[in-house]
C-alpha cells in the first residue's frame, strides 16, 4: 500500500436547511444532532457520522450519485416505509419501482433506500 489507509468519518450531504434537514435523518436514524457555527449541523451516534452543510445553490439537478442504503427486517419493511413517510420521505417510485428495496427521497430530494435483504 502506497500511504496510510484511509478512514470514512463522515457523509456529507449539501443542503438549504442543515437543522431541518438534520432533524429528519436524526429522527429516522436516531443520535444526537448538534449545530455547529456557520449554520452547519452534525448528527453523531449512527453507524456513519453524517454531516449537513448549507450550500448557496442546494438545487438539486437529476438522480444523486451517492446514497444511504438503511436496513429494515424483511417482517418491518412497510411499517419501515410507512415511517420514512410520516416524517417527511416521498417515495421515488420514479428512480426504481420493483420488489428489492424501496427508494425514497428526504425532505431535501435527496434519495436513500430502504433495503430488506441481509446487508
Amino acid at each position: 500500500m502506497d500511504g496510510p489507509a484511509l478512514r470514512l468519518v463522515a457523509v456529507a450531504i449539501d443542503c438549504a436547511d442543515p437543522m431541518t434537514l438534520g432533524r429528519f435523518w436524526q429522527q429516522l436514524l436516531g443520535g444526537d444532532l448538534t449545530e455547529c457555527d456557520g449554520g452547519d449541523a452534525e448528527l453523531r451516534g449512527g453507524a456513519v457520522p453524517l454531516d449537513f452543510q448549507r450550500v448557496p445553490d442546494p438545487a438539486k439537478h437529476g438522480k444523486n450519485r451517492l446514497h444511504l442504503d438503511l436496513f429494515v427486517p424483511p417482517t418491518d419493511r412497510q411499517a419501515g416505509i410507512d415511517r420514512a413517510l410520516r416524517l417527511g420521505a416521498s417515495k421515488a417510485d420514479d428512480v426504481y419501482d420493483g420488489g428489492h428495496w424501496q427508494v425514497l427521497r428526504d425532505p431535501e430530494g435527496n434519495e436513500f433506500c430502504l433495503v430488506w435483504e441481509s446487508p
